[in-house]
């Protein structure tokens, strides 16, 4: 993704969530910007996914927003924000950063 910016001359910050976790508001101004639900940035291929039974449990969006905070290997990534619009950048070619 750095790669990607950098070559279209894109000025970005990077934020390293496992240093500086994100807080619950961050978290929910991001999945507002991208307009999804907390359940699609889940990755539910980690075993923190399972060992909480996510699946298989009723939560509410701030519960879920509060387990990828406290869990950040929930959360998909990178994010990409850019103003009043994020996207899921995914490492494959900056899908979805076109979109900013």
């Amino acid at each position: 993704m750095d790669r990607f910016l950098k070559e279209r001359g894109v000025d970005f910050s990077k934020v390293n969530y496992y240093i500086k976790p994100l807080t619950k508001k961050k978290l929910t101004e991001l999945v507002r910007k991208m307009n999804v639900s907390p359940r699609e940035l889940l990755r539910k291929s980690e075993p923190v996914y399972r060992e909480l039974g996510i699946a298989q449990k009723e939560f509410t969006d701030t519960q879920l927003i509060g387990l990828m905070v406290e869990h950040p290997d929930l959360m998909q990534r990178p994010i990409v924000e850019r103003g009043d619009r994020a996207v899921l950048g995914l490492e494959s070619g900056g899908a979805g950063v076109h979109d900013l």
